[in-house]
């Protein structure tokens, strides 16, 4: 059927070509194998459906990133309806927070706004020897901070609480927050430029689902105990 459709789909689709081999080439940069060898994804399927979600779903289309989280899940679910559906599902409950062309500097343009407003110390640090710092950090948006967790289990974990919505909008900023603060003292003791602080945020590995929604969690409920200015108000509450 892919094959008597993909003529029509390269005429209606400038890029699907280009798009397509950019899908392929993502895809086999996957380890799809479990310790024992067993198989875990199914790279052709994978394919298909981030093909269809490219060719349907014109807000978001296609961006390198996609591939881990569709993977994530095709693990969870059988069905390749089902993982197109709960992928489109994701994509429209985080308003496409995740999407660089959508969310993502939104996203950082924020996470900037909330520093100066929550920790103006470290803010004037950040505009000074660590300028650049936060706008390198949208790899944390783009993969929904996959990339930050010991487990599957822990990413879906945080999934969920984005899916709910609660305990406000645009609750990934607040997680990302929660994250540039494990690592504030060192960037502050070291006096970090741009570049080290990059490196010290790619250090945040094997973490814990729970324990980062939970910092998320308490810098909200430090939020709303303050006089918050209209941008921040409007983008969380």
């Amino acid at each position: 059927m892919y094959e008597k459709i993909q003529p029509l789909l390269e005429n209606l689709h400038r890029n699907f070509t280009e798009t397509r081999n950019n899908i392929i080439h993502d895809i086999q940069k996957l380890y799809d194998k479990d310790p024992l060898g067993n198989v875990l994804i199914d790279k052709k399927r994978l394919e298909k459906i981030l093909l269809l979600s490219y060719v349907c779903n014109t807000q978001a289309e296609y961006q390198q990133g996609f591939h881990e989280m569709v993977m994530l899940f095709q693990l969870m679910v059988e069905h390749e309806h089902e993982i197109f559906w709960l992928f489109q599902f994701f994509l429209q409950k985080i308003e496409h927070s995740c999407v660089i062309n959508i969310g993502v500097g939104k996203n950082l343009d924020m996470l900037n706004n909330l520093i100066n407003f929550l920790d103006p110390v470290f803010a004037e640090h950040l505009k000074g020897k660590g300028a650049g710092a936060v706008q390198s950090l949208f790899p944390w948006f783009c993969l929904c901070f996959q990339r930050a967790f010991k487990s599957f289990d822990d990413v879906w974990r945080l999934w969920e609480v984005l899916l709910t919505g609660k305990p406000c909008r645009n609750f990934q900023v607040l997680v990302a927050y929660s994250l540039l603060r494990m690592v504030r003292e060192q960037v502050l003791q070291e006096s970090m430029a741009g570049d080290d602080i990059l490196m010290a945020c790619n250090t945040l590995v094997d973490l814990d689902a729970d324990e980062l929604i939970s910092a998320a969690c308490l810098v909200y409920a430090e939020l709303i105990q303050k006089d918050v200015p209209q941008p921040l108000k409007d983008f969380f509450l």
